[in-house]
């Protein structure tokens, strides 16, 4: 390869399904083969970073991505968010995302309320370059949207705004001399209280200066195939303008002037834009909030001296101090110290929760009372907080499949309403042989048809709906996600960790005759104080909450499934199942075991020799909460069915505990699934609550699909709604949001389709001015977008 006549490229591709160093080894060695190529392939990171000849005829990254994949590994689809200015209405987002999704590999999303394009690509199909220059192509500028250029993108839209409201209040002044005199054409005086030159003199600046925007938006859509409302503005306006310029031109004074028309028009048009763009930034507020959480600098421990740093700067491993009352700068672990921590920004929950040592923090929770050391473990973008910030931004940038009657209609709308207005005017000259009130007739029409508010009823909505989830702890991966919990007939739930609290208790010490609790629990904790599982735990647990003193087991000798024998204080002991002291010859009395059994309870006994101390019974409670979610979500008409793995008793005890009608125990892992599916085969909607991995096929299963914020990695990546709050009721928290959200897009869609199916008539029978028609337009997405942040007033109904 000459170096002095090629321009080394470099690229950094994810790759999918290494298991081992040596499957690293041999992508590399394939890529190596390929000429001009260098490359490295780090198994760790699961990513190939490939340097490679541009000159002509050389290897491109299609080829690359080919290379891989013949050699058995996949390259994953790549995600990219372009910030997108210069759109004015929903047709425009329609436009570019069909440009988009024209690109081989591309797959795009479009958010007209946002002004972002959600995308995934195929790496070496397409890459930020090309699909920013698609964009730009269509005649709307774009640029990469990212956590680090946030802070950017919010200065240039501001600026954006101040600029627009400067020729805004330039057009005020330029207008309102027009608009003044037809104070007196409405009294009856069809004398122009200034001079027809004054006029077109006001008008033209307004016309072609201030309204310079539309007819650049116009062009680049007409020029792209397609209209928007751009193209109706400036039509309209423009036929105004013309037709009075000529007018005035001609000496015409018999005939009317209607320059008042057409720069009211656009004032009006600038003014709606202008309060459409404040409410906007407002659906975002609950993103900015999230960002703004989280401090700029922490105290670090380095070598031994306390230093402030950027937080930027900081590593996993890291030592960072946090006095009382400020806020975590990152995810970590304490070290030293106890306090109580404020979590209600990610959880929702108001109650502070206790740390100690081994105690998870999460960035931008405010710290109580106490003194915390922590080591980080989570920085940067690898934060909860981030994840959450993520999660709502994707949830924003996605489409309902409620919105595609909207987009279907945006697409042909401007074509539709042109054609009205033509017909319209045709028949007004025709039936009238009145030019100038057929002209300002189909004036009116193309002014008052706005697509904008049919393109902003949806996601208005999804914007606030799911930003005033993550301030109440649910998080929504997806609109469709968000619509389809509304319509949730069926909720399974699963029994461990969902309904109860994921963690056994010693909830019955039952002494035998001449025994004392004490006695009991004594031998039992002493016994179980070495053993690992779940039930020993929760003895030994129990008894140092009593105070109860231990003492050190010798010989003890495990029997697999059953239970232990020891010597204690010099006694031989003997804990285990009932049937297992049975078979060391310990009578177990009925009258002791069948309220314990019966209960669904796990039942340990424990002898001294051939004599019982008693029996504990040992069991995963119900969580606080969850029989008010049960009666809740039925008040909501959905069913509630609990899966479990464990025995029919102790899942009957449960189910009547929650108060639960339907259910199933012995339900092993693998086919719960099958179960959600035999559910789903009855024409229900089917959602799924869960929280631990053995739940994640169901949860994948499920129509909808609800994990608990405590469970595993693996159960919150397949669901649908992530719940931060451990509690059965945010899951009604959630399809209440879900029903709410999807209200207000029922309520902005019939307002959109309502005033287009009114207005348009209205204005073809010559029943609206032309500036009364402009003025309706600009307001209703102002009212659609208002109607949405309503929705900030939701809470969640805790306790009801």
């Amino acid at each position: 390869m000459n170096e002095a006549t090629t321009l080394p490229n470099a690229v950094d591709l994810p790759i999918e399904g290494m298991t081992c160093a040596a499957c690293a080894a041999r992508i590399e060695k394939q890529l190596n083969k390929l000429p001009g190529v260098s490359a490295a392939v780090n198994f760790a990171s699961e990513r190939a970073h490939v340097e490679f000849d541009a000159g002509a005829g050389a290897v491109g990254t299609l080829q690359l991505v080919e290379t891989i994949e013949k050699a058995g590994f996949k390259v994953p689809p790549q995600s990219l968010d372009l910030a997108i200015s210069g759109m004015t209405c929903a047709a425009c987002a329609t436009r570019i995302e069909a440009v988009l999704n024209k690109l081989p590999g591309v797959e795009a999303n479009v958010n007209f309320a946002s002004e972002k394009a959600s995308i995934r690509f195929r790496p070496g199909q397409a890459d930020a370059a090309s699909l920013i220059a698609a964009v730009r192509r269509t005649g709307y500028e774009a640029r990469e949207s990212t956590s680090n250029s946030r802070a950017a993108e919010k200065a240039r839209k501001a600026a954006a705004y101040n600029a627009e409201l400067k020729r805004f209040w330039i057009s005020v002044v330029l207008t309102l001399p027009l608009v003044a005199q037809m104070g007196a054409m409405f009294s009856g005086s069809h004398e122009d209280m200034l001079p027809r030159w004054l006029q077109f003199a006001l008008a033209t600046p307004v016309q072609f200066w201030i309204g310079w925007r539309f007819y650049v938006g116009a062009y680049h859509a007409l020029r792209g195939g397609s209209g928007n409302m751009d193209v109706l503005v400036a039509l309209g306006t423009s036929m105004a303008w013309a037709f009075s310029t000529v007018v005035t031109a001609a000496g015409l004074h018999h005939q009317h002037v209607y320059f008042e028309a057409s720069a009211a028009v656009i004032t009006l048009v600038l003014m709606g834009k202008l309060l459409e763009a404040r409410a906007k930034a407002k659906t975002s507020a609950a993103i900015e909030a999230l960002v703004r959480l989280q401090p700029q600098t922490a105290r670090v421990l380095r070598d031994g001296v306390l230093v402030e740093v950027a937080v930027d700067s900081l590593n996993p491993g890291d030592i960072f101090i946090v006095r009382p009352g400020e806020s975590m700068p990152v995810d970590g672990e304490v070290v030293e110290g106890a306090s109580s921590v404020n979590e209600a920004m990610l959880t929702g929950e108001s109650l502070p929760v206790a740390k100690s040592v081994g105690g998870k923090v999460y960035a931008a929770t405010v710290n109580g009372d106490g003194l915390l050391n922590c080591r980080a473990t989570g920085v940067g973008s690898h934060t909860l907080l981030a994840g959450i910030i993520r999660m709502v931004e994707q949830a924003q940038g996605s489409k309902a499949p409620v919105q595609r009657l909207a987009d279907r209609i945006s697409a042909i709308f401007v074509p539709v309403v042109t054609t009205i207005a033509l017909v319209a005017f045709a028949a007004w000259w025709f039936f009238s042989g009145d030019f100038t009130n057929a002209l300002v007739n189909a004036v009116a029409v193309l002014v008052i048809a706005c697509p904008c508010a049919l393109g902003l009823a949806t996601p208005t909505a999804i914007m606030v709906g799911t930003g005033r989830g993550a301030t109440a702890g649910i998080l929504v991966k997806n609109a469709e996600a968000l619509e389809l919990a509304q319509k949730v007939e069926v909720l399974v739930v699963d029994k461990t960790g969902t309904l109860t609290q994921g963690k056994p208790v010693v909830t019955d010490v039952v002494p035998a005759d001449g025994m004392s609790s004490e006695q009991l629990l004594h031998a039992a904790a002493s016994l179980e104080q070495g053993a690992s599982h779940p039930l020993a735990e929760a003895i030994v647990t129990h008894a140092k909450q009593m105070h109860v003193a231990l003492s050190q087991p010798a010989g003890l000798r495990a029997v697999p499934g059953k239970g232990l024998l020891a010597t204690l204080e010099g006694s031989d002991y003997a804990l285990g199942s009932p049937g297992f002291l049975a078979e060391q010859g310990v009578a177990v009395p009925a009258a002791l075991l069948a309220p314990l059994a019966g209960a669904g309870k796990s039942v340990v006994g424990v002898a001294q020799g051939l004599t019982l101390l008693g029996l504990l019974g040992v069991a995963d409670q119900l969580r606080p909460t969850s029989r008010a979610a049960v009666v809740r979500l039925q008040a909501q008409g959905i069913e509630v069915v609990m899966l479990t793995g464990d025995n029919a008793a102790t899942a009957a005890a449960i189910a009547r505990e929650a108060g639960i009608a339907h259910y199933e125990a012995e339900v092993l892992p693998q086919d719960k699934a099958a179960a959600v599916d035999k559910l789903r085969a009855g024409g229900r909607l089917v959602g799924m609550v869960g929280d631990g991995i053995n739940d994640a096929p169901a949860l994948a299963a499920a129509d909808v699909s609800f994990a608990i914020g405590g469970g595993s990695d693996v159960a919150l990546e397949a669901a649908d709604v992530t719940l931060m709050k451990s509690d059965l009721l945010s899951v009604a928290d959630a399809i209440d949001l879900s029903r709410a959200t999807l209200a207000k897009i029922r309520q902005n869609l019939f307002f959109a389709f309502i005033y287009n199916v009114l207005g348009i008539p209205l204005a073809a029978f010559g029943m609206l001015n032309p500036v009364i028609a402009g003025a309706a337009m600009a307001m209703s997405s102002v009212s659609v977008v208002s109607n949405s942040l309503l929705l900030r007033r939701w809470k969640p109904l805790r306790g009801k």
